[in-house]
């Protein structure tokens, strides 16, 4: 009689056990790492004993919006102001309002839940005045940014940087986390290249940096401009580091404007705002902005075709559709193009997020609407070059020159940023 090895059982264990965990390890390969621990973020550092001696017994106004939060959601505005050992004293407001509930444009107001005064500063007005400031100690700003250069809050910090070093006041930035990383560095810098970087106009498109990182060169670099410098400080975080993406960090994601949806969002975002230069929609009026390529007169399927033909690296382009509609999740959209029209379209697929060089699919994504819709293709020349920061781009492109071409000879200007940058960064 035949007798089964009494290796067997345990040989068949150990097969299991190693099918097992292949079979997690395929299942979780596109899943993001965790971070080791949770990051702690600058409005948690702020109440702590090394840093509360900066508000107490002070006047605060506080730049903020619907991302101010600690991690509970309880909000920086309602958190200082219940506090009877420092008076907050008004408020002012960014691009879509300190609650996140306009669109763009935003007037002053009153803050509903603490009866505070609400000061925009994205409308006629972009930075405090000397007399906005002459009942203020301390300014703070505290505002998730989503890491590239297009975003207005970033501008509206370097204001309020700027109005604190004009009027002699202290001003107190809080970090938060870049979203897409503090590694990628990108884009051109324009007709402001090679200059000291005061402010979101001197930046690549996407810059790799965090919102007190930007403070702390903003404020660096106005030195060199003779310019005065703020009494700056920056309450930095703990356990970021630069390589972590925002599902790494250990925080909720808040969606930092009404089309901010998530961070797919975040990322594909330095690569198609571009479209608000021109006559086609990038998604927005729809649960997926900056997600989508198209108009009615695209062809989905030969679009698709061309920017695959590229083979750029962490990204792929199906042929797709979409409707925009002008209330998205509740809020109202300032007027998107083709509302209630259904749009041919090319949805963006990020398929490997570490290789995706959004600053540069610009180039190739314009490139591909010029070669295949020369007469449809309208560009809006302010707004493009106000977008590339040069209309340099933008007559390359019409003259026919190769993306690769144009790419290249950012450079000069992207080495000399990082130089720069490198001065300024807390995290590693």
């Amino acid at each position: 009689m035949k007798t089964s090895s009494p290796f067997r059982p345990l040989f068949l264990l150990v097969l299991f056990s190693v099918l097992c965990l292949n079979a997690f390890a395929q299942a979780n390969k596109t899943k993001p790492a965790p971070s080791a621990a949770r990051v702690v973020i600058g409005i948690e550092r702020l109440i702590t004993p090394e840093f509360l001696p900066y508000i107490q017994n002070k006047r605060l106004a506080i730049l903020t919006n619907h991302t101010g939060l600690m991690p509970d959601k309880g909000h920086i505005v309602d958190l200082l102001h219940q506090r009877s050992d420092m008076k907050v004293v008004k408020l002012f407001s960014p691009e879509h309002g300190i609650r996140g509930e306009a669109d763009t444009h935003v007037a002053d107001d009153m803050d509903p839940k603490t009866g505070l005064k609400v000061i925009s500063l994205y409308g006629k007005v972009r930075k405090p005045t000397a007399e906005m400031l002459k009942d203020v100690d301390v300014l703070i700003f505290d505002i998730q940014d989503v890491g590239a250069r297009y975003y207005t809050y970033i501008a509206t910090m370097a204001s309020l940087l700027e109005a604190a070093a004009e009027n002699k006041k202290q001003i107190i930035v809080l970090d938060r986390p870049n979203p897409i990383t503090g590694l990628y560095v990108d884009g051109g810098v324009g007709t402001n290249a090679k200059q000291p970087v005061i402010g979101p106009n001197y930046l690549p498109i996407t810059h790799g940096m965090t919102i007190g990182e930007l403070a702390r060169m903003f404020n660096g670099e106005r030195a060199l401009k003779k310019l005065p410098k703020a009494e700056l400080i920056v309450v930095p975080m703990q356990h970021y580091k630069r390589s972590l993406w925002f599902d790494q960090t250990g925080l909720p994601w808040v969606k930092p404007s009404p089309n901010m949806i998530n961070l797919t969002t975040a990322t594909l975002y330095p690569a198609t705002c571009i479209l608000e230069g021109t006559n086609l929609s990038e998604g927005r009026g729809t649960m997926q902005p900056f997600e989508f390529i198209g108009a009615p007169w695209v062809d989905s399927e030969k679009l698709a075709r061309q920017l695959n033909s590229y083979k750029l690296a962490g990204v792929t382009f199906k042929a797709a559709q979409f409707k925009p509609d002008s209330v998205v999740d509740g809020i109202r959209i300032y007027p998107p193009k083709f509302v209630g029209q259904t749009c041919p379209a090319v949805q963006v697929i990020v398929t490997d997020r570490s290789k995706f060089e959004s600053a540069e699919a610009t180039v190739y994504i314009m490139h591909a609407l010029k070669t295949l819709y020369p007469t449809q293709l309208e560009w809006k020349p302010v707004r493009l070059d106000g977008l590339w920061k040069t209309d340099v781009t933008r007559k390359r492109l019409q003259a026919g020159d190769a993306p690769q071409a144009i790419i290249a000879s950012w450079a000069d200007e992207l080495n000399y940023f990082k130089k720069v940058r490198s001065k300024y960064l807390l995290y590693p």
